[in-house]
């Protein structure tokens, strides 16, 4: 065995350790702005792109969601500007919110995978494999490291949004794409939403990133072709230059802009990763507990991924 016949093993595998402790241990940067700050003047989203979608199927009734619900704000700030964290609710007769954008982003997710149930909490990671239930956590957790070990080029993504009066107002500044195929998703997240009277509770009396609002812009004819729950949505001078939407004024809220696939590539093909996505939340930043189950997956997680990923290479 010549002398680089032994090294270069060694080198795969510190390269592949060194990638994984980079994702672990980044440092948590989402671009989150207190409740207090004015939108008199135009505030940006930051350049983006790499924040990797995670969805959960949920329901105000059902208790492990009510259960989970409190420690998923904590996760999302301990990630960071790396995970995008949306829940959807469904329109079924017993949630207390029923959000048309909500159901249409579960329908999304069923039309490209006939074996994801509305069971929940369900999470999917970037379009991939159905995680079921709070124990399925560390599993959710291997996925999104797993997904940004994979990404390669990704679109490069901003946004802005200025008040007008009651009234949001968020613009695409910037979408530098890897594809000219899919379209540009804006998805209204209303944090601490609250229950209203009558329903089942099994939980505290607010959920939150409760997708409340959704629309979508095809760049293949820079045509806005879904709109719900915004006030108005417009492709402005193409989905890439100027695509908005307006909201009304929440209390506290996120906003996601997505790359995707459309709808009927998601048919044709199933589902698909997204090209990019960036966020930029209204809120305070949440609390930190001393542990939890899910924070404590995530030593787990980045464990199994370095053992896995040199157990590839080998």
């Amino acid at each position: 065995m010549g002398v680089s016949d032994g090294i270069q093993p060694l080198q795969r595998t510190g390269t592949i350790v060194l990638l994984v402790l980079l994702v672990c241990l980044s440092p948590a940067n989402a671009k989150i702005v207190p409740l207090d700050t004015s939108f008199d003047q135009p505030v940006s989203s930051g350049m983006g792109g790499r924040s990797v979608l995670v969805e959960e199927l949920t329901a105000t009734w059902c208790p492990s969601c009510a259960e989970i619900d409190p420690e998923l704000m904590q996760v999302a700030d301990s990630h960071g500007s790396r995970v995008a964290l949306i829940a959807l609710h469904p329109s079924d007769g017993e949630d207390a919110f029923q959000p048309e954008a909500g159901q249409h982003r579960i329908d999304r997710l069923m039309a490209g995978n006939d074996d994801l149930a509305l069971s929940t909490p369900t999470f999917v990671v970037e379009g991939g494999e159905p995680r079921v239930g709070y124990d399925a956590w560390v599993e959710v957790q291997k996925d999104i490291l797993d997904a940004e070990l994979q990404r390669q080029a990704v679109t490069e993504l901003a946004f802005e949004v200025k008040q007008n009066r009651t009234r949001y107002i968020a613009t695409v500044t910037h979408g530098d794409t890897v594809t000219n195929a899919g379209q540009f998703t804006f998805i209204l997240l209303q944090h601490e939403k609250p229950m209203p009277e009558g329903f089942v509770n099994p939980g505290e009396p607010t959920r939150d990133r409760v997708a409340v609002a959704t629309a979508e812009c095809t760049l293949v004819n820079d045509t806005v072709v879904t709109a719900i729950g915004f006030t108005t949505a417009s492709p402005g001078d193409g989905c890439t230059k100027g695509f908005s939407v307006e909201f009304e004024a929440l209390t506290s809220w996120s906003l996601v802009l997505i790359h995707e696939a459309t709808l009927e590539t998601v048919e044709s093909q199933g589902n698909l990763p997204t090209y990019g996505a960036v966020e930029l939340a209204f809120r305070d930043r949440a609390e930190q507990p001393e542990s939890s189950v899910l924070e404590g997956g995530l030593l787990v997680a980045c464990a199994a991924l370095a053992v896995a990923g040199i157990l590839r290479k080998k």
